[in-house]
């Protein structure tokens, strides 16, 4: 299985219907099947991400404080792409759950500072 720990990813687009865009950066951290994240920025002053991977698929919860004091949360099933590289692609189903709303989108890893 190959891992998420440590691997930073952005949007390479903004993301209709939801709060990242291309200006928001995940860091995620795995241990064994659990998989958490850290991210901010554009529209989200910070977020949470926490839940499992079967090596396939890494299903979540999240949930995030953005820019305008509100909050939201919701749901989330990302299929995991090894590319030639050894970059990753995250390919989301994501739903809210503190609102209406749900949608598609896609993480691209980004290389390290």
């Amino acid at each position: 299985m190959t891992s998420l720990d440590g691997r930073r990813f952005r949007p390479p687009d903004n993301v209709t219907g939801g709060d990242v865009g291309v200006g928001t950066l995940f860091v995620f951290h795995q241990e064994d099947d659990m998989v958490w994240a850290e991210y901010a920025g554009g529209r989200v002053r910070k977020g949470f991400l926490v839940g499992s991977t079967d090596g396939s698929y890494v299903e979540f919860r999240y949930t995030q404080l953005l820019t305008d004091g509100t909050t939201a949360n919701g749901w989330s099933r990302d299929r995991i792409e090894l590319l030639s590289d050894g970059r990753m692609l995250l390919h989301e189903w994501w739903r809210w759950e503190s609102k209406v709303g749900a949608g598609t989108s896609i993480l691209a890893e980004v290389p390290q500072d």
